[in-house]
């Protein structure tokens, strides 16, 4: 059957054209997806790709043994970032991936925006009345969705041209395979050029959560970046060899690239940032939680100070302080910034009316940067190397300037041990 006219759909961008849609970052090797949940819906939905996979620990040790299943990944459309592993492994070469899209969130949102547009989907996977279910739970929780069709992955799989023809048949928009990894990604990547639909995506085991066959976690665990281990509570057997030794060995998988990809000299510095700022984690322990509590005793508000910063190759990343201000000193920024000390883009003032009693005293001595040390063990930050910028600092740099962002920025550096403040921003450049 000849693909029906998609009206919601906007001209489909030739494959191609894909890189130009949304940025990617190499992880062990292939281009991973490093935007937003709503930027990665938008170019899908505006039809920048068609066979989309997803990425997790378990799938980058299937692919590093099975070559026709790292070719399927290596011929997708998009790759997307699913779960904490991935994002190690990203942080192990010096990149924050922006988002984890797991498919288990990822898919749902995408619906979501689909059914604003009047877009169907068909459910292909799963045991028996599993799509089903999933199917009377989608129509549920998201208004006007269309569920063009489904159909199970076991008697409904068995002849793959009867299930060509039935996805076909349904002038469904977007199809859901969901055969586990890496059946479902095989499956896709053998049918794709038959498929009618303009965007089809392998989800595991999306129509199990969904139908209620397998319970996801709590919210906190999830925020815990720890729903591998709920699922390993759920199903031991089943999940074990997959999590506790497959983690381990994706782990060791991923610093082998790392180190290939650094070289001597920057695995070196990292090998000593680490051992360093873990060795003064623990020694500082007593100062750290001391300070913490004058802080909370001198004025109100949180002891930390979070805020965006840009690190190496204009990755941006939380950086942590203690607070020496009050709470409303952002509000209270362009009201005194013609009385910075320092010439040119970034602001510094010794008489900063917005800083606290017992900020000035952990100014005075640097202690409010003591927190940076987490920043460093974590691979944000060094220990030497250029100090962090706004980006709204970086935004207004001048060609030279920039390449401050090729290396870690550093805990400390030439210019705070030459001067600081007394230093321009030009010669703090130099």
């Amino acid at each position: 059957m000849q693909h029906h006219s998609s009206r919601a759909f906007q001209a489909a961008a030739p494959v191609s054209a894909l890189a130009s849609a949304v940025p990617t970052r190499p992880v062990l090797g292939l281009p991973v997806v490093d935007a937003t949940t709503e930027q990665t819906v938008a170019a899908l939905l505006e039809g920048s790709a068609r066979s989309v996979f997803f990425l997790n620990a378990h799938c980058a040790n299937l692919r590093a043994r099975d070559r026709s299943y790292a070719a399927a990944l290596a011929r997708a459309d998009m790759v997307l970032p699913d779960g904490i592993g991935v994002e190690l492994a990203a942080r192990m070469t010096g990149t924050n991936l922006t988002e984890n899209l797991n498919g288990t969130d990822f898919t749902p949102a995408l619906l979501r925006r689909a059914a604003r547009q009047g877009l169907s989907v068909f459910l292909f996977g799963a045991k028996p009345g599993t799509a089903e279910a999933a199917a009377r739970k989608l129509a549920t929780t998201i208004p006007g969705l269309r569920i063009a069709g489904t159909l199970d992955g076991y008697d409904g799989a068995a002849d793959s041209d009867r299930a060509v023809a039935a996805i076909n048949a349904s002038s469904a928009d977007i199809l859901l395979v969901a055969m586990g990894v890496p059946m479902q990604e095989m499956w896709i990547d053998r049918h794709l050029d038959v498929l009618s639909p303009r965007l089809v995506l392998g989800v595991g085991a999306l129509f199990d959560f969904l139908a209620g066959n397998v319970r996801r976690a709590p919210g906190i665990v999830r925020k815990c970046r720890m729903e591998w281990g709920w699922r390993l509570l759920q199903e031991p057997r089943r999940l074990a060899k997959r999590y506790l030794l497959g983690n381990g060995v994706f782990l060791a998988r991923a610093s082998h690239h790392a180190l290939r990809q650094a070289g001597p000299e920057a695995v070196s510095k990292r090998l000593f940032d680490i051992a360093l700022s873990g060795g003064l984690l623990l020694v500082l322990a007593p100062l750290l939680l001391a300070l913490a509590a004058l802080i909370r005793l001198d004025s109100r508000g949180p002891v930390l100070f979070r805020q965006v910063r840009v690190g190496r190759d204009g990755q941006r990343f939380t950086i942590l302080k203690f607070r020496t201000m009050f709470p409303d000193a952002e509000a209270r920024l362009a009201a005194i910034r013609a009385a910075s000390d320092r010439d040119g883009i970034c602001f510094k003032s010794r008489h900063d009316p917005r800083v606290t009693r017992i900020g000035r005293l952990l100014r005075r001595y640097s202690l409010d940067e003591l927190p940076q040390i987490a920043n460093v063990f974590f691979g944000q930050m060094s220990l030497v190397g250029p100090r962090p910028a706004l980006p709204s600092e970086v935004a207004a740099y001048p060609a030279p300037a920039l390449e401050r962002l090729r290396v870690r920025p550093g805990l400390t550096g030439l210019w705070q041990v030459a001067g600081r403040a007394d230093i321009g921003f030009a010669k703090m450049i130099d």
